[in-house]
């Protein structure tokens, strides 16, 4: 066989290949697509996704220096720790009340003194957290594609509120969605369900959105179009068997994935 005609039958060969994989990857992006195209409404978790739960860090070394990280990173912990166990214990108490009792332990455990006013101060701080800052400039785009927008948290109503005021978004959301209307945190399958009866959609013609990926497991679990924040590469995603539908780094770039 000449130099030339192997030369094409190489590049037959790989032009093949190519439309081949196009053809197999086909299927799936349909699949994609319509996915995507089902989508009527999106949610968006609360803390950890819009806001950054860690940007009282700096209070919490302020108020005890040496300390303020193993506070801040612990304080975080119990928080969700102790929404899963009231969740399992049917004991529910609302996400204010949990948070204080979060940042007791958290005190307590780094053997530090939590005077009446720290304890202030570090709740208050709650109602006015840092949020990323991709979540104002993604928000303002998704709204001026259509889109109807909310947040479906653990948070209180009186937290959110105040937290989505003072980042400035309240404005650009739908409805704020509280699992107090159901009394039970997430994972609950009636969490999720609440999202898509507020929102007046079916589960799968609502997008979710978290940062947390064992939230994005529960909601994939509960039948909702799932988009997970990586927002770091480090991050690992949780094996429960409900892997997101979609994985974006930043809010910013939900508008372009729903365009397209």
């Amino acid at each position: 066989m000449s130099h030339d005609r192997r030369q094409v039958m190489k590049l037959a060969s790989a032009a093949g290949l190519a439309v081949g994989i196009a053809l197999a990857a086909s299927p799936a992006r349909a699949q994609t697509n319509a996915r995507l195209k089902a989508i009527k409404a999106l949610c968006f978790d609360a803390y950890g996704t819009l806001f950054d739960v860690f940007s009282v860090t700096a209070l919490c070394e302020q108020l005890f220096p040496g300390k303020g990280n193993q506070i801040a990173q612990s304080w975080r912990v119990k928080q969700l720790q102790y929404s899963l166990l009231r969740s399992l214990m049917g004991r529910h108490r609302d996400f204010w009340g949990l948070t204080e009792d979060g940042l007791v332990w958290a005190t307590k455990n780094a053997k530090v003194e939590l005077t009446a006013d720290k304890r202030k101060q570090l709740m208050d701080a709650y109602l006015a957290l840092a949020a990323f800052p991709d979540v104002k400039p993604g928000l303002e785009a998704l709204k001026k594609q259509g889109v109807r927008l909310a947040i479906l948290s653990n948070g209180e109503p009186r937290m959110l509120e105040a937290a989505a005021k003072s980042a400035g978004i309240r404005d650009l959301l739908d409805e704020v969605i509280s699992v107090e209307e159901v009394r039970i945190f997430k994972v609950s399958p009636r969490v999720y369900n609440l999202g898509a009866e507020r929102m007046k959609v079916t589960n799968p013609e609502l997008g979710f959105i978290s940062a947390n990926s064992w939230d994005i497991n529960g909601a994939a679990s509960a039948g909702l179009n799932t988009f997970w924040i990586q927002r770091s590469a480090a991050e690992v995603p949780e094996e429960l068997g409900f892997d997101a539908g979609a994985v974006v780094k930043a809010i910013t770039d939900l508008p372009a994935l729903l365009r397209g």
